[in-house]
């Protein structure tokens, strides 16, 4: 008890002090503000799930808390939304388009941190204007070239994976953040694999790649989420079923459930939690790669 009221009396003794006053009533609202921002980050998501384990009459009653958690919702929500061939049309778009922006994006981002090339200073700045342009600008020059490129190309692109996947195999983001890390690898290694008779290829598998596993890791997440979440281009390039995303599945789900608002929330999280999963796997390096970005170069 006298430990106690010596540690109380302690704090109130600074508290005294008008600058640690401050400085905690600082702290705090900062902490008040986070605490804020999270709940209304985090409700939303609580409240879709709760929603999606709840029978029609409590989903439209208005309750926060299911009586008994329906968890046949998810499995009627699956076959009635198809969602396993969207599911499926998903997991084939993002691993595709995933693995050619790691190649591409490092490949170019390499080429602008360790190469020297008439021009770079330019072309490195006109690519960085290009975050400065809409998406929705890029479309119509994009259809207009997958359509040429499938009318000369002995697999057609109009319907099918090359459209959803090869525009977006490089992005002017994916190109910074690795460029940025790639330039935090000192010289000395170049120098020493050259002593060993690597080439910049070699040099990039062996050696940069790893020490950049943080942005790569970051990279594969953004790259994950554009490509799962992508719906207006999709619909622009397919007119049919066959290979459009799991978001279009969910869209039509939500148009032919009606007022079935269990079953629609619960079709929304199918169709989120692949992200969800990913990002608690992969947080660690995230958060690690956002928070180093552009800290040299």
């Amino acid at each position: 008890m006298a430990s106690g009221a010596v540690g109380v009396s302690r704090v109130r003794t600074r508290l005294a002090d008008p600058a640690v006053r401050r400085v905690a009533i600082t702290q705090a609202i900062i902490y008040f503000i986070l605490i804020v921002g999270a709940a209304v980050s985090i409700l939303p998501f609580l409240y879709t799930v709760s929603v999606s384990l709840m029978n029609l009459t409590e989903a439209t009653g208005g309750r926060a808390l299911p009586t008994t958690p329906q968890w046949n919702n998810y499995v009627e929500a699956w076959h009635d939304a198809q969602f396993s061939l969207y599911f499926m049309n998903s997991v084939k778009i993002t691993l595709i388009s995933v693995g050619g922006a790691l190649v591409f994006c490092a490949l170019a981002a390499y080429a602008f941190a360790q190469m020297e090339f008439p021009g770079k200073t330019f072309l490195f700045t006109l690519l960085l204007s290009t975050l400065m342009l809409p998406e929705a600008i890029t479309w119509v020059p994009n259809f207009i070239t997958v359509s040429w490129l499938g009318r000369i190309s002995p697999v057609p692109w109009l319907n099918n994976w090359p459209s959803l996947t090869i525009p977006f195999m490089a992005s002017a983001f994916g190109i910074f953040l690795l460029r940025q890390f790639f330039q935090q690898i000192p010289q000395e290694l170049w120098d020493s694999a050259q002593i060993d008779g690597s080439g910049h290829l070699r040099y990039l598998i062996k050696v940069v790649l790893p020490l950049s596993s943080a942005a790569v890791m970051t990279l594969v997440l953004f790259g994950f989420v554009g490509a799962w979440n992508a719906l207006a281009w999709p619909i622009l390039v397919t007119t049919t079923p066959d290979w459009r995303p799991i978001s279009y599945g969910l869209l039509s789900f939500l148009d032919e459930a009606g007022a079935l608002l269990h079953l629609q929330m619960a079709g929304a999280i199918i169709t989120m939690l692949p992200i969800v999963v990913l990002y608690f796997f992969t947080q660690r390096h995230f958060i690690e790669g956002i928070a180093t970005t552009g800290l040299k170069g």
